[in-house]
């Protein structure tokens, strides 16, 4: 199983950029920057959920 790069890019740019409105966070980097992270976690499980439910 591969992991699509576009994919993981695509998450880190949605929940950077959404993050980046979120006040319960430090500075608008730092938001950015944990958007981003969430975004590539998610995109890196994602398949690997989908292949375990058979998907």
């Amino acid at each position: 199983m591969s992991i699509d790069a576009t994919a993981v890019a695509w998450y880190a740019v949605i929940c950077g950029a959404l993050s980046a409105f979120a006040p319960s966070f430090g500075g608008r980097l730092l938001r950015v920057a944990i958007g981003g992270a969430v975004g590539i976690l998610a995109a890196t499980v994602l398949p690997v959920v989908r292949g375990m439910m058979g998907l």
